[in-house]
C-alpha cells in the first residue's frame, strides 16, 4: 500500500540521489577500508533509512510492507555494505521491539534506533542453531532481579559495532520452540563480549561476528515485551516480515548488475561490433530482466497481501526462496557477459558476484524455504 504518492515519490528521488552520489563513488573506499565512512554514515542519517520501519511516534517513517519493499530495491542498488549498515536498523535491528516490546522499551529504544543513534542486531544464531534455530544452547538462568546468561552466538550481522542486541536464550528445556526468551541487551553489559570482525568471502564494510556470554547479567526489564518463554514466536513474526525485506534487498543488486551488463554490452566491441549484437548476449541479458520483473512482481504483491492483513507465512519464503536464487543465477550471468573484466577486480562486478552469495544462507536457507513450501502445500 503507497499511501501518498506525491511524498513516497520524493523518497525514492532522495534514495537514488545517495546510491548515485554517494554510495556509489565510495564502493571501492568502502571494501578497501572494510570500513563505512564516517561522512557517508551522516549522509544515511540525512537519508533516514534507519527510521523507515519504525512508527512515525518513535521518530520513524512508519513505511508500509510495499513501501519499504520499494524503497528497499532502490537503496541497494550500490554495494550491499550500505543496506546492511544502513538499513538493518530497518529490519531485523528493531522488529521484534516494534512487534512485542513493552512501551518503556519502545521508548527507550526506536527513537535512537530510528536515527542511527543505536545499531541494533539480532543474535539467534549457534553453532548448533542454525536451520534447526530451536537448538539453541545458550542459557538464561533467574536469578534475584534478572537472569545470568551463558553461552555463544556467531554469524551475527554487525556484532562487532552493534549497540543494542536483541538476543535469545532458553530459559526452561533443552530444545523446541517452547523456552526461549528475548533479551535486549546493550553494549557494555558486564559479561557480554561482542567479538572482532569474522573474515568472509565479501560484504566487506558490514562486518558478522561472535558474542560470548560469560555469566552476563540482566534485569527483569531486559526481557521483551516482559514476558518469559515467548522469544521464539517473537523472531519468527519478526522474520516474517524481514523475508520481505530480503527479498527486496536481494532483488536491487540484480538490478543494478543487469544495468551494468547493459552499458557494458553496448561498449565491448569484438569481431567488430558490440557484444550486445550476438544473440546469445541478448539471451543472457533478457533471462536477467525476465527474472528481475518475476521477482519484483512476487515481491511487491506479497506485500500488499501482508499491508491487507492476510496471512504470508508461505509467500515469504516463496519471494525470499525465487528472489535470493534469482539475484545469484544474474550474478553469474553478469560476470559471463563481462568475462576477464567480470573476473578481476575494478569493475565491482565481482564483489556483487561474492556479496550476494550470502543471500541464499542466511534468514532461512533455500532448502528451508523449499520444506515450508512443500508442507504448506500438503496441510
Amino acid at each position: 500500500m503507497i499511501r501518498d504518492k506525491e511524498t513516497f515519490q520524493q523518497l525514492i528521488s532522495d534514495i537514488r540521489e545517495f546510491v548515485r552520489d554517494v554510495a556509489i563513488p565510495n564502493e571501492d573506499r568502502v571494501e578497501a577500508e572494510d570500513d563505512i565512512p564516517e561522512d557517508v554514515i551522516d549522509k544515511l542519517k540525512e537519508l533516514g533509512s534507519f527510521g523507515w520501519s519504525i512508527p512515525e511516534e518513535y521518530g520513524g517513517r512508519g513505511l508500509t510492507s510495499e513501501e519499504l519493499a520499494t524503497a528497499f530495491m532502490e537503496f541497494t542498488q550500490c554495494s550491499v555494505a550500505f543496506r546492511v549498515y544502513g538499513g538493518q536498523n530497518a529490519g531485523i535491528g528493531s522488529e521484534c521491539i516494534i512487534r512485542d516490546g513493552t512501551t518503556a522499551q519502545k521508548e527507550r529504544y526506536l527513537p535512537k534506533l530510528s536515527s542511527g543513534e543505536m545499531i541494533g542486531c539480532l543474535a539467534l544464531t549457534e553453532t548448533m542453531a542454525g536451520s534447526d534455530a530451536t537448538a539453541l544452547q545458550t542459557r538464561a538462568e533467574k536469578v534475584d532481579g534478572g537472569y545470568r546468561i551463558t553461552g555463544d552466538k556467531r554469524y551475527i550481522t554487525l556484532a562487532p559495532i552493534a549497540d543494542l542486541y536483541t538476543v535469545f536464550a532458553r530459559t526452561d528445556g533443552e530444545r523446541g520452540a517452547h523456552g526461549v526468551t528475548a533479551f535486549l541487551i546493550e553494549r557494555g553489559t558486564e559479561g557480554m563480549t561482542p567479538g572482532p570482525s569474522t573474515p568472509k568471502m565479501g560484504q566487506e564494510g558490514a562486518p558478522i561476528g561472535e558474542i560470548t556470554f560469560d555469566n552476563a547479567f540482566v534485569p527483569d526489564e531486559a526481557i521483551l515485551g516482559g514476558e518469559e518463554g515467548v522469544g521464539f514466536q517473537s523472531v519468527m513474526k519478526a522474520l516474517n516480515k524481514q523475508r520481505i525485506n530480503l527479498s527486496a534487498l536481494s532483488t536491487g543488486p540484480a538490478i543494478r548488475m543487469l544495468d551494468d551488463a547493459v552499458a557494458f554490452a553496448k561498449e565491448r566491441r569484438q569481431f567488430d561490433r558490440a557484444i550486445g549484437e550476438f544473440q546469445l548476449i541478448q539471451a543472457m541479458l533478457a533471462e536477467c530482466k525476465v527474472e528481475i520483473e518475476a521477482a519484483r512482481a512476487l515481491i511487491l504483491e506479497t506485500a500488499r497481501k501482508r499491508d491487507r492483513g492476510e496471512d504470508v507465512t508461505m509467500d515469504v519464503s516463496l519471494c525470499k526462496y525465487y528472489s535470493t536464487e534469482m539475484c545469484g543465477r544474474v550474478a553469474d550471468k553478469v560476470v559471463q557477459i563481462f568475462g576477464g573484466q567480470g573476473y578481476v577486480k575494478g569493475t565491482g562486478i565481482e564483489r556483487f558476484y561474492r556479496d550476494v552469495r550470502a543471500f541464499r544462507i542466511y534468514e532461512g536457507t533455500s532448502q528451508i524455504h523449499l520444506l515450508n513450501i512443500g508442507k504448506r502445500l500438503l496441510r
